[in-house]
């Protein structure tokens, strides 16, 4: 490991090595009930860290009844590909992006509407609150199971390769990789922007192919992802705050054992937890490794970007789309957008 990657993630010292994920010993008895967990992030994210542990304590409270095998950095396949494996059963957990499960269950992405949460404490209000229980409600209504608690996948930021971005102008034309949602190509294409919908496995050669221009993404996935090999500059632009629902497959998690689900439940949701603090505290050291690494940042006023969007017509068409109780929830938490 680098010196700088040692710096950027110091503040996860105290963790276990992300190596271990998926290598640990197997009971000598097979357990009674196997379960699949598949993601699209690297080992060395907080992420993989936190999903390891929980599966150790999943393991020894369920006296090896229960054991839970990862399968990171899309080892499975693509967000899509994963999340119709969950559906199906052939997968019995993913963490994919609320930006991801929106295009099965739209409402999952009210959390990105843009530029909507000022910081983590609007954030938490929503997702803890009444506007994360509206959301998994909906997702119950397609066969998926949800945990209480939302993982971190942090603000989003927009990197790009041939200019800097400094206020909303500096986005129209602009080429860049978005995520395969509705709501993302709609906020992007009201910034005056031409936005392209990939699977995140595709972002890195697409970047360095020039097929796209820019991205967004947090900063800790930029890091992870080594995006600052094919990219220049970055915009602290907090346009999205994103998440990791935790999702499982109902049929199979309803077939546990009532004690044995409760022993699943609290160590996802206590892992979920922790992987909220691991992000925060890692937040505060990549940008600096990033900057080492080369990446130019600039800090653009989120206003301009708020008015483009209102001239627009953006927020008033998402709280029809949303409707009135979806929008009302995150009003709740966040105040007046449209």
């Amino acid at each position: 490991m680098s010196l700088t990657r040692r710096r950027a993630l110091q503040a996860l010292s105290a963790l276990p090595a992300a190596g271990l994920v998926g290598t640990l010993p197997r009971p000598a008895r097979a357990a009674e009930f196997s379960l699949k967990y598949g993601n699209n992030l690297p080992l060395t994210h907080p992420l993989n860290i936190r999903a390891q542990e929980a599966a150790d304590r999943i393991a020894k409270e369920s006296n090896g009844r229960v054991e839970m095998a990862i399968f990171p950095n899309n080892q499975l396949g693509g967000d899509t590909d994963m999340l119709a494996q969950v559906r199906s059963g052939a997968l019995t957990f993913f963490t994919p992006s609320a930006l991801v499960v929106a295009t099965l269950v739209p409402v999952a992405a009210i959390n990105a509407v843009g530029f909507a949460f000022a910081d983590y404490d609007q954030v938490w209000k929503a997702m803890d609150g009444a506007l994360g229980a509206h959301v998994r409600a909906a997702m119950a209504k397609v066969g998926l199971h949800t945990f209480e608690k939302m993982w971190d996948n942090g603000f989003r930021q927009i990197t790009s390769g041939a200019k800097p971005i400094e206020s909303a102008k500096d986005m129209d034309g602009l080429k860049i990789r978005v995520p395969v949602s509705p709501l993302s190509i709609s906020m992007f294409k009201a910034l005056a922007s031409s936005p392209t919908s990939l699977q995140f496995s595709e972002v890195y050669s697409s970047l360095q192919t020039r097929i796209v221009d820019a991205q967004e993404n947090p900063l800790p996935i930029i890091q992870v992802a080594k995006l600052y090999e094919v990219q220049k500059f970055c915009a602290i632009s907090n346009h999205i705050w994103d998440g990791f629902w935790f999702i499982a497959n109902a049929r199979a998690f309803q077939a546990l054992p009532a004690d044995m689900q409760k022993i699943v439940s609290n160590a996802i949701n206590d892992a979920g937890l922790k992987q909220r603090d691991d992000i925060k505290a890692f937040n505060a050291t990549v940008q600096a490794d990033l900057q080492s690494k080369g990446l130019t940042f600039t800090k653009p006023a989120p206003e301009s970007f708020r008015a483009k969007l209102r001239d627009a017509g953006f927020y008033g068409e998402w709280k029809g789309r949303f409707g009135d109780e979806a929008w009302g929830l995150l009003e709740g938490a966040v105040g007046k957008l449209a």
